[in-house]
């Protein structure tokens, strides 16, 4: 265990103490030295008289230690304070720090997943839940465990995410590298503009969210959210932004959702699609591990360049995830997808299937997720000899550095490839894409 020299220790808590100064008789070599546990007596000291500063530079001094166990009490005592403070954020990413090293630290997950719920994050603190039960735990803790994911509500009135990176593209139109279309009066030759176009660019998401209770165990939930993908060329930016609102009920161990929503697309700077969606979900747990997520949507479309894309559609998933070990998770989803437009050969009916998971390896959490799916039109268009047939493919690796974050900002990177093959050349096409960035939610 590393010894903390005492002039060094009473310097960290901002007093300057000089023993030989202080007693002139002393040698340089005699010094009072306190040991990781007299230090952290000393901190807890400091708390119960209410001097939760110095408490506060303590434990930030013995992060340094080389002791791991030391570092870690240091780390979840000093999150307590800052959480107590209603630094939320950073308390989470010590509480995070402590689990990089030590994964099976139960009481420090279930720490990190009450204070996730404090932030409003409920879906990390529902994994945070599963990876705790996936590792051993002792019966009441078990039942302590239960108790708190059968109580689990998001109490944060509001809340946000945003996400920043800049993104070479491969294909930012997802168009064709074809020369030539095919038609049923032969080849017709394609535009530059409408082939293959390559650029990097800056995406951004975002979202913000209320939550007033309305009564007992209902709440009204009202978000924003926008996505954009914005390049050199303004002709191929893309924006989207909606507003949604809806009832969010507990019913016993189900969690379930009702949302209406509106939003728009523009491409270019025009306006491309307004829809108006009405949504519903219920998330229920599946034994101490997993969940379970079924969802539902009917919408109306308005497109803005063709009336004969008019008309609406309807979705429904089925998703599942199950946490392996503390550090580990995966997932399954199922997706169906109508649309039924003005023109019959623009309606389509799809459906798509994904595979996804996660792993912490220290203070880096690596995911990766595969895609794989089928699209078909009602009938042709006109000009084509064949109606559309699709068959779509994604393979998406990614990583998350919380040792280099920032503010609670931390750096990621991402990495897709997708090929979409079609009978229909203008729908055939291949992306590579990137995203070098920062995320964080308040």
């Amino acid at each position: 265990m590393k010894i903390l020299d005492w002039g060094l220790a009473l310097a960290a808590v901002g007093i300057l103490y000089d023993p030989a100064a202080a007693n002139p008789s002393r040698t340089p070599e005699d010094r009072i030295v306190l040991n990781a546990s007299q230090m952290l007596k000393w901190a807890k000291s400091a708390q119960s008289r209410g001097d939760s500063q110095t408490a506060k530079r303590v434990y930030r001094a013995m992060q340094q230690d080389d002791n791991p166990d030391v570092r870690a009490e240091a780390r979840f005592n000093l999150a307590r304070l800052l959480a107590t403070d209603g630094r939320l954020s950073e308390a989470a990413i010590l509480l995070r720090q402590v689990l990089d090293e030590k994964p099976a630290a139960a009481p420090v997950r279930m720490e990190l997943a009450q204070l996730l719920v404090r932030i409003g994050d409920e879906a990390a603190a529902r994994r945070e839940l599963r990876a705790l039960q996936a590792g051993p735990l002792p019966a009441e803790a078990a039942r302590l465990v239960d108790r708190f994911s059968n109580a689990l509500r998001v109490r944060k009135p509001f809340g946000a995410s945003v996400e920043i990176a800049l993104a070479p593209d491969s294909n930012i139109n997802r168009a064709t590298r074809s020369d030539t279309i095919g038609t049923i009066l032969g080849p017709f030759d394609i535009s530059d503009d409408g082939k293959a176009t390559s650029g990097t660019g800056i995406a951004a998401r975002g979202q913000i969210y209320g939550r007033l209770p309305v009564g007992g165990e209902t709440h009204l939930l009202a978000r924003l959210s926008g996505d954009a993908n914005v390049y050199g060329e303004s002709d191929y930016n893309e924006l989207a932004f909606e507003a949604a609102a809806g009832p969010e009920l507990q019913l016993g161990r189900n969690v379930v959702r009702i949302e209406a929503g509106a939003g728009r697309r523009w491409f270019g700077g025009d306006p491309f699609v307004d829809t108006a969606r009405l949504t519903g979900s219920i998330t229920r747990p599946v034994g101490r591990r997993a969940q379970v997520r079924l969802s539902g949507s009917a919408m109306l479309i308005d497109n803005k360049l063709n009336d004969l894309q008019d008309g609406r559609g309807y979705s429904a998933r089925i998703g599942l995830e199950r946490a392996l070990s503390p550090t580990t998770g995966i997932g399954l989803a199922l997706a169906g997808d109508r649309q039924a437009l003005r023109d019959a050969a623009y309606s389509t009916l799809g459906w798509r299937a994904s595979l996804f998971g996660w792993r912490d390896l220290g203070r880096t959490t690596l995911t990766a997720s595969a895609e794989y799916g089928r699209l078909s039109a009602d009938d042709r268009l006109a000009l084509f000899p064949d109606k559309r047939r699709e068959t779509f493919a994604k393979l998406s690796i990614g990583a998350t550095f919380r040792q280099f974050a920032v503010n609670g900002f931390a750096p990621l990177v991402r990495y897709s490839i997708e090929r979409n093959r079609s009978s229909i050349a203008i729908y055939d096409y291949s992306r590579r894409r990137a995203e070098f960035g920062v995320s964080r939610a308040f």
